[in-house]
């Protein structure tokens, strides 16, 4: 048995039997609601691993047709908590708009340097993909969260994709 927490908006959206019905029936496992966020998940302890992964990553924002990648043994999820990082919420605000940038073009452009998908939800900036792929991702967010500029950031990661390929 495995216990989760995820945001109750996101929890909210389990609610759905038909929606909840489906998604027990591809993670192999029976998934119950209590209180209004914390998720228990019962099933095989592989099939509860994946499950837990795939609902982790639905609760940091992502759409659950994107984390049934993670049933795939070459899928990662890597959450990076801002509350560990910025002390203020206007800290939290700034990098998330520096990971978003102008309209969503710096993470649709680390998303398609990466090939990582890439989710900023409330407290949290998360990658979903390959070893390789969350690795580029990670370099160009850090740099962000660090304060770097777009250019560097950008520029490091492309190396990065080059040097890993």
């Amino acid at each position: 048995m495995q216990h989760l927490l995820i945001p109750a908006k996101r929890a909210k959206l389990l609610s759905d039997k038909k929606l909840l019905d489906s998604i027990e029936k591809r993670l192999k496992c029976t998934v119950r609601i209590e209180e209004e966020n914390r998720m228990v998940i019962e099933g095989e302890p592989y099939d509860e691993y994946n499950a837990k992964n795939v609902l982790a990553a639905f609760g940091r924002g992502f759409e659950i047709n994107q984390a049934y990648a993670l049933l795939s043994d070459d899928y990662f999820f890597n959450p990076i908590n801002l509350k560990e990082l910025f002390k203020t919420k206007d800290q939290m605000t700034r990098v998330k708009a520096r990971v978003i940038g102008q309209n969503g073009k710096t993470k649709e452009y680390i998303e398609a340097v990466s090939g990582a998908k890439l989710c900023i939800y409330e407290n949290t900036v998360s990658t979903m993909g390959t070893i390789e792929q969350n690795k580029i991702a990670s370099v160009a967010i850090k740099i962000l969260l660090e304060g770097g500029t777009h250019k560097k950031a950008y520029r490091v990661m492309e190396k990065a994709r080059r040097s890993i390929r």
